[in-house]
């Protein structure tokens, strides 16, 4: 398929947890024109080190940076091979990431996991957002903030997460100061892709201030904080967090000769600093002014939010000021996991006679067990679960807590657990909602894409039915690479053929369904009594009362 030469592209790249997908967008209308995804070689890395076989501990979640520029050489490539683009046409390249995702690198940009000398060991390796190992240095990270009465706390919702920057800096100060020592800097994977790209170290607003607890007039924590951490700290925020920190939709460069042969683009093409997967959605679907929620849902779950002011609200991932559109504060929250629960279902609890039916109907076992699912009004399970397999984010912010299910009997079946588990994430979205509508920040209406508002309907009605407000879905196979696009469009400005800002390209480009979802006033009634039961058993078991998941996790540890 040869595309016009009028029209002019940007390619959106979205960074995941298993693999990475190049999206060649057309800037006249956002319109997707080819896509290839590069599964990652090494996957998630939460067993043994590649090549040693070292053995890694509980809740370890590491990635080989190969493989991010593995979905450069065939990815890329492969967009304009299928779509027939010339190189010319493309002016700008967009990356999306999953954060807080970082790794340690030599003075020369080169991962320590990459040189022989530390190849063998875990910490010299990047840490995947789902990293869960630096609760400790998390909890260390939070009590000092709060008995120094910290500024920058309660910007994170009281507290900062063992998936964030400098939990793991800490944790690797703590567990390998050899490897601390020996990094120049500790970057996201996002603003080392970007590096790799252009050649130049950058780091960008939305990663820095979301996951490094950076203020666009305060900076990171102070000098004397860090010391109080750790002297060996102290002077962390101007030497290994050192370099610029570039506002959305900025160039961080472009692209060199190196890279440019690489991928078959033009040098020079302008690279986009980077941004957070889930935040690159936002644009994508059109969402520019406050009040509207938008639910980035895959194998976890972000909620992004914009407001005219800087707000304090328990349990939220962070405000940043420009952090997700310029001109509004950008609040995130966040569910550790959604899609991961309903794949953990799958793969490890449903019986094998389900399997045969999904099977013998040619469905795949999800719809299957979506529609016999649907088939049962709220309440009618008899179940009631919490959603914390992987721990909970937003609002309790702790990763030692874990899932349950309460209401099982002899006579339960599959699809009633099923149906629980997706009403359990909902009742965490409600959580959210009702948290920044009580701290007064509007939450008029929902707005939905990733891969599960795509499949699962039933999921989308019963989110509208528990938060009572109407959901918008995204019409974007790949919103958060479109997003990334949009992003590039606006780092090569409209002098090259994209748009003076990300909202005049959000104008253009942004795509979202006609169909909406809309609240049935008989389900929402009996879902609040269910959410008012689910409450009891958020804060009992999350906030203190009763710590017998925490117990239980210790002695599997």
């Amino acid at each position: 398929m040869v595309q016009s030469t009028f029209h002019k592209y940007a390619i959106g790249i979205d960074y995941g947890t298993q693999s990475g997908r190049a999206v060649l967008v057309d800037l006249s209308n956002g319109n997707e024109i080819a896509d290839h995804v590069t599964p990652y070689p090494h996957h998630v890395i939460d067993e043994r080190l590649p090549g040693s076989g070292v053995k890694l501990p509980l809740d370890w979640a590491l990635q080989h940076p190969d493989d991010y520029l593995e979905v450069l050489r065939r990815s890329i490539p492969a967009v304009l091979k299928e779509a027939g683009v010339a190189h010319d046409d493309v002016i700008g390249i967009g990356i999306d990431f999953t954060a807080c995702t970082m790794l340690p690198i030599d003075s020369h940009g080169t991962p320590l996991c990459l040189l022989d000398e530390w190849k063998h060991h875990p910490h010299s390796w990047v840490k995947l957002w789902k990293h869960h190992a630096a609760q400790p240095e998390a909890d260390q990270l939070n009590r000092i903030a709060a008995e120094r009465g910290e500024a920058f706390l309660p910007r994170y919702g009281g507290k900062t997460s063992s998936e964030w920057m400098l939990a793991k800096v800490l944790q690797i100060l703590d567990e390998a100061p050899e490897i601390y020592e020996a990094a120049d800097m500790f970057l996201e994977a996002a603003d080392w892709t970007v590096f790799k790209l252009t050649g130049r170290i950058t780091r960008n607003s939305c990663t820095a201030g979301y996951k490094a607890l950076w203020h666009k007039q305060d900076g990171y924590p102070s000098q004397e904080y860090l010391k109080a951490l750790d002297p060996r700290l102290e002077h962390l925020a101007t030497t290994k967090l050192r370099g610029e920190v570039m506002p959305l939709g900025s160039s961080a460069g472009g692209l060199t000769e190196e890279m440019a042969a690489l991928t078959g683009l033009k040098a020079g093409t302008a690279v986009a600093v980077g941004v957070i997967d889930a935040h690159a959605a936002v644009p994508a679907m059109g969402v520019v002014t406050p009040g509207k929620l938008v639910m980035a849902m895959g194998t976890s779950l972000c909620h992004m939010l914009l407001h005219e002011e800087e707000k304090l609200v328990e349990g939220i991932c962070g405000v940043v000021e420009d952090g997700i559109i310029p001109g509004y504060f950008g609040y995130e929250a966040g569910q550790n996991a959604v899609g991961d629960i309903f794949e953990w279902y799958i793969d490890e609890a449903v019986p094998a006679y389900v399997k045969e039916h999904a099977y013998r109907e040619g469905l795949d076992i999800h719809q299957w067990l979506e529609r016999e699912a649907a088939a049962y009004n709220p309440g009618e399970t008899g179940l009631l679960a919490l959603d914390w397999h992987n721990g909970s984010r937003s609002v309790l912010m702790d990763t030692d807590l874990t899932g349950m299910i309460i209401g099982i009997t002899l006579s339960t079946r599959p699809q009633e657990i099923y149906r629980a588990l997706l009403e359990s994430t909902a009742f965490g979205t409600r959580k959210v909602v009702d948290t920044f509508v009580k701290n007064g920040i509007a939450v008029d209406k929902l707005y939905a894409c990733g891969g599960l508002p795509q499949k699962n309907r039933l999921l989308m009605q019963i989110y509208a039915d528990v938060t009572g407000r109407e959901i918008v879905v995204a019409d974007s196979k790949h919103t958060t690479a479109l997003g990334a696009a949009m992003f590039a469009a606006a780092a090569a400005g409209k002098a090259a053929g994209g748009y003076s800002s990300i909202v005049e390209a959000a104008k253009q480009m942004a795509k979202i369904k006609q169909e909406t979802f809309m609240p049935i006033p008989e389900h929402v009634r009996i879902y609040e009594q269910l959410y008012q039961e689910y409450c009891e058993l958020h804060d009992y078991f999350g906030r203190g009362v009763n710590d017998v998941m925490k117990r239980i996790k210790s002695m599997k540890k």
